[in-house]
Formats: C-alpha cells, sequence, structure tokens
C-alpha cells in the first residue's frame, strides 16, 4: 500500500531504520514547521519570477526542481538540504507561470491559490474528522487514478510531438472541464493520502530528517493541486 504520491508511502517509513536517532523523532509539530518554512521558500522564488519574468527562471526551476526532487526521493536523509531547495526552484517555476496566466486572464492566480489553500483545509478537516477512512481500497483507487492520469498527460506529450493534441486535456468544453475536475478531486484525494502517511510516520517514530521528506512529498501534492486548478479556472474562462 503506498500514497498516490511516490514521495510518501507504508513502504517509505519501513525502509528506515527504526532506532530513534539522537536528535529525536518525526513529530506533527515539526513536520508542520518544515511545511510553513517551504511553503515560505517557495513564495520567494514565485515572488522573483512574477517580478522579473524571464523563460530561463522558468525552465530552469522547472527541470531544477525535477532533478532535485528525484535526488530527494532517492536520498531521503538529504531532504533537510534538498527540500529547501526544491522549493525555490519550484517557486521560480510557478511565479512564471502563474504572470503568464494571470496576464491572459486577469484574477485568476488570486482566485486559484485561495481554492488550493481551501481545499487543503477542507480535505484537512475531512481527514481528521474520520470522514474519510484510509482503507487498503481507497488507497489502490487513489494510486490507480493518479497512475491513470499520469499516463495520459505523458501521452499527451507523446502526441504533441505529432502536431497532435487532446481536447479532453486542452479543450474547454464540457468534457474538458469535466476531465480537468476529476484531476483536481483525484490531486485532493492525494492530500488525504499524504496526510495518513505522515501521521504513520510519527507513529513509527521515523527519524527526524523525515520531517523534511514528508512536507517535500506535501509540497509537491500541492503544487500539482494548484496548477490543477489553474488550468480548470482558465478552461472556465475561456467557456
Amino acid at each position: 500500500m503506498k500514497s498516490g504520491n511516490p514521495t510518501l508511502s507504508e513502504k517509505t517509513f519501513q525502509e528506515v531504520d527504526q532506532a530513534v536517532p539522537a536528535d529525536g523523532a518525526m513529530t506533527i509539530s515539526g513536520t508542520v514547521n518544515k511545511t510553513g518554512v517551504l511553503f515560505l521558500i517557495l513564495l520567494l522564488g514565485a515572488s522573483i519570477s512574477w517580478s522579473a519574468p524571464s523563460t530561463g527562471l522558468i525552465f530552469g526551476g522547472a527541470i531544477g526542481g525535477f532533478i532535485v526532487a528525484m535526488v530527494t526521493i532517492f536520498k531521503k536523509e538529504w531532504s533537510p538540504i534538498t527540500a529547501p531547495i526544491y522549493a525555490a526552484l519550484e517557486g521560480l517555476f510557478l511565479g512564471g507561470i502563474s504572470l503568464m496566466f494571470e496576464q491572459a486572464y486577469n484574477g485568476i492566480v488570486y482566485n486559484a491559490v485561495f481554492l488550493t489553500l481551501g481545499v487543503f483545509a477542507a480535505m484537512l478537516i475531512v481527514y481528521r474528522s474520520g470522514l474519510i477512512q484510509v482503507t487498503r481500497k481507497f488507497r489502490m483507487g487513489v494510486v490507480a487514478a493518479t497512475g491513470g492520469i499520469a499516463l495520459v498527460y505523458f501521452a499527451s506529450i507523446i502526441l504533441s510531438f505529432f502536431g497532435i493534441h487532446l481536447s479532453l486535456i486542452e479543450g474547454s468544453g464540457l468534457m474538458g472541464i469535466g476531465f480537468s475536475l476529476v484531476i483536481v478531486g483525484v490531486a485532493a484525494l492525494n492530500l488525504v493520502l499524504d496526510f495518513d502517511m505522515i501521521e504513520k510516520g510519527v507513529q513509527a517514530r521515523a527519524p527526524q530528517y523525515f520531517e523534511w521528506y514528508a512536507s517535500f512529498g506535501l509540497m509537491i501534492t500541492l503544487v500539482w493541486l494548484y496548477i490543477e486548478i489553474l488550468r480548470l479556472l482558465s478552461k472556465l474562462q475561456r467557456r
């Protein structure tokens, strides 16, 4: 069983040494604090590319963020250093992309930010209240849906090289909007899995550096959710 987010899974916590190191074990409060730090770093990076946009910053942030993310996934113990770097690079990417959307659709970025934060808060409340139980079937369903979406996007990228564009992804028709709504829903459900995996990490007394790693994983889901909300809002405004 694993989270739809590849950075957080039960196997992840099973692979680490369960002996509590000298600097302590992972805690909920520590993870929250680290998430706040990464969020602030991401905002700083976004403000730079927003105020001084350039193609180099956008592509550099996207490619650099992907590389650092891969390094972090395979070298979890490096996350206290790599997670902040990832947040900064991803911020550069998001700032530039957000400016493009804002120039095309006035006010869309602020709406997307508020909706992302709202979805995050709502899913946290739903998880803490127990309205959604993270069962094996629930987890497998979200993982399957996430994998299916990834395959559709991968196929879309390959087809775009041949001049073929899927209206399901890029179109503003009812099917395109419906598809975006499904993706936003799946991204939101991934937050529930991330919350559950963080809680399991605390229960397993994972090493303290996992606070950074778990925060990094949560940041990946939030970035995905924000981008998909931006895409959804842009489709709605094109109708």
